[in-house]
């Protein structure tokens, strides 16, 4: 009994991207928004520092592994067909 199947592809699932100090860097971006300037660094202080510490403290996320499932299928269709 042959099987013959002609594309074997598996789509990866979408992970979730966590956006790491998106609250600090929205109200600092807010502050810079209210005072119509990028430069208003006396203003925007505050919301500066609590996003310099949230980046300081907040570990990068590790790279996850990737699947290898379709180079796997794409050799198993080769021997299948």
């Amino acid at each position: 009994m042959t099987i013959h199947i002609e594309k074997l592809k598996v789509r990866p699932r979408k992970a979730a991207q966590t956006v790491m100090c998106a609250p600090e860097l929205t109200s600092m971006l807010a502050c810079w928004a209210a005072m119509h300037d990028l430069m208003s660094v006396d203003q925007c202080k505050g919301d500066a520092q609590k996003l310099f510490e949230c980046m300081r403290r907040t570990p990068m996320p590790k790279k996850t592994h990737k699947p290898t499932i379709n180079y796997h299928l794409s050799r198993l269709g080769k021997k299948i067909q």
